[in-house]
C-alpha cells in the first residue's frame, strides 16, 4: 500500500458538516483537504467520510482473562466496526490496573496485537490511594472507580471518603475520575432468591434511585475538588436533571450512555435472556427515550459500548438465571450503527456524528489529534453508509465469543472501509484484516 493515499466523498464530515472534498494523507498524518476531487483519489461516492469513531469505554480482559476478549480479537472487532480508537477499562484485567507494576503488564500484553489504537484507565479501590499518581504519571487517560460491587472480586467499590482523598491527587494530573454511578442500598438480611429469571425483576432490583443517588455524590465531590468527574452509562432518566444543573453550574462534569441503553427497551427482553443483562439495567422505553433527547441536548456527551464480554459458561445461558450471569453486553462491533438506528428518526447526521468522534476525543484531551479531519490531525478515518441496512450474523461478528444481543438485529448505518493511522485495517467484503497498525495511547504522549 502507497505511503500516500487520497479518499474523496460528496459527504466528508468537515469543519461540521458534510461537503464534497479529497482528503489526503501520508505516514498516519492528514497533510491536505481539497474541496472537491482530485485527480486520483479514491472516489467514495455519497458514503460518508469521517473521523474513526472512537469508544472511551471497553473491557478488554487481557492480561490474564484473555479467553473473555483479548486485545487481537477486540481490536479487529472494533474496526469491523468503523472504530479506530478504544479505552481499556482497568478491572477485568488479572492483575487489575491498579498500579503502575499492573499497568506495565498491560502495555506489554497489548504490544503487537493492536488493530486500532488503544488508550487505558487506571483504577481507584479502597487500598490503592498512595499508588493512584504513579498510575496517573504513567499514561493512563483516566481513573475509574465503582461505587457498588464490580463484579470482581480484585477491583473492590470505593466510597464517599476514598473519593474524597483520591480527587485532590488525579486533578493534579488533569485526567478524569470515571465512575460506575450505583450504591447498593439493599437490606443485607432480607434473603435473597435462589435464581432469577424475571428481565422486569432484575431491572427492579436495580432501581433508578441507586444511580440517582450515586450521580448527587459525584457531583458534590466534583464541586468540593473541581476535578474532572466523569459519569459512565447513564441509565436512570432521573439523574439527566442533576448532571444538566451540574454542567450549568460550570462544574467539569461529563456523561455518557451506551448503544444498548437508547437500542434496546425493557418491555421487549424476554425473560431467561442473559444476553442483556448488565448493569445498570436496559430500562423501560419512556426511560430512554429521555436518553435519546439528552443525548440531543448536550446533557449528555457521547455514547459508548461498555463492551464486556464473557464466555457462555459465565452468562449461564443454559439456564437463564440473571442473578448468576455476568453482567455485561457485547457490543463493540456495533457502536456505530446501533447508536445510528437508535437515534436516526431523533438526531440529524450533523448532531449524530460528534457523539462517536469529537465528543469522545475532547474527553480524552485527544481533540488536538483525533476527532476531526484536519491537516495535522491522525488518519483515523471510516467510510459507511447510514442509508444501508443489513442483519448481523454470527459469521461477520470478530468479538471472540459470539454471543451479543445484537445477534439478528436489523441496523442501518454499514460499514466500508476502516484507516487507522492512514493504513487500511478493513474493508467490507475482503476477508481478513491488515497488520497490526494500531498504536497505544498514553497521556501526554505521541505513542
Amino acid at each position: 500500500m502507497p505511503d500516500k493515499q487520497t479518499l474523496y466523498s460528496t459527504r466528508c464530515w468537515l469543519n461540521s458538516r458534510l461537503q464534497p472534498a479529497s482528503v489526503t494523507f501520508e505516514h498516519g498524518i492528514i497533510t491536505d483537504i481539497v474541496p472537491g476531487i482530485v485527480p486520483g483519489a479514491s472516489d467514495l461516492g455519497d458514503r460518508i467520510l469521517m473521523p474513526g469513531v472512537i469508544d472511551a469505554h471497553v473491557h478488554v480482559n487481557e492480561p490474564g482473562r484473555t479467553e473473555w476478549e483479548g486485545f487481537e480479537t477486540a481490536t479487529k472487532a472494533a474496526a469491523a466496526g468503523g472504530v479506530t480508537t478504544i479505552v481499556d477499562m482497568p478491572l477485568n484485567a488479572s492483575p487489575v490496573t491498579t498500579t503502575a507494576a499492573a499497568f506495565r503488564e498491560k502495555l506489554e500484553a497489548a504490544a503487537g496485537k493492536l488493530h486500532v489504537n488503544c488508550g487505558f484507565y487506571g483504577g481507584l479501590v479502597p487500598d490503592n490511594l498512595r499508588d493512584i499518581e504513579s498510575l496517573s504519571s504513567a499514561g493512563v487517560l483516566g481513573i475509574k472507580c465503582f461505587l457498588t460491587h464490580s463484579g470482581i472480586d480484585e477491583f473492590p467499590d470505593v466510597g464517599e471518603a476514598e473519593i474524597d482523598a483520591a480527587m485532590p491527587l488525579i486533578k493534579k494530573y488533569d485526567i478524569p475520575l470515571l465512575a460506575h454511578c450505583e450504591i447498593d442500598e439493599k437490606d443485607k438480611g432480607e434473603p435473597e432468591e435462589d435464581a432469577l429469571i424475571s428481565y422486569r425483576q432484575y431491572v427492579a432490583s436495580r432501581p433508578k434511585h441507586w444511580e440517582n443517588n450515586a450521580v448527587a455524590l459525584m457531583i458534590k465531590l466534583c464541586r468540593k475538588h473541581f476535578c474532572k468527574t466523569h459519569i459512565v452509562h447513564v441509565s436512570s432518566s432521573e439523574a439527566l436533571a442533576m448532571i444538566e444543573e451540574a454542567k450549568k453550574e460550570g462544574l467539569p462534569l461529563t456523561a455518557e450512555t451506551c448503544a444498548h441503553y437508547i437500542y434496546f427497551n425493557a418491555e421487549t427482553i424476554p425473560d431467561q435472556n442473559t444476553l442483556f443483562k448488565c448493569a445498570p439495567p436496559i430500562r423501560e422505553k419512556e426511560n430512554n427515550e429521555m436518553l435519546k433527547q439528552a443525548l440531543k441536548n448536550g446533557v449528555l456527551d457521547f455514547i459508548t459500548t461498555d463492551h464486556s464480554p464473557a464466555p457462555p459458561e459465565i452468562k449461564a445461558i443454559a439456564t437463564g438465571d440473571l442473578k448468576k450471569a455476568w453482567g455485561g453486553i457485547a457490543g463493540l462491533q456495533f457502536l456505530l450503527p446501533a447508536a445510528w438506528t437508535a437515534l436516526k428518526d431523533t438526531l440529524s447526521l450533523e448532531k449524530f456524528i460528534p457523539l462517536l468522534t469529537s465528543g469522545p476525543a475532547r474527553f480524552l484531551d485527544l481533540h488536538h489529534r483525533k476527532g476531526q479531519i484536519a491537516v495535522g490531525f491522525d488518519a483515523d478515518l471510516v467510510c459507511w453508509d447510514p442509508a444501508e441496512s443489513f442483519e448481523i450474523n454470527e459469521k461477520d461478528i470478530q468479538h471472540r465469543h459470539k454471543l451479543s444481543p445484537f445477534t439478528g438485529e436489523k441496523l442501518f448505518g454499514q460499514v466500508h472501509r476502516t484507516f487507522v493511522n492512514g493504513e487500511q485495517v478493513f474493508q467490507k467484503d475482503h476477508p481478513g484484516f491488515s497488520s497490526t497498525f494500531g498504536k497505544p495511547i498514553l497521556k501526554n504522549r505521541r505513542s
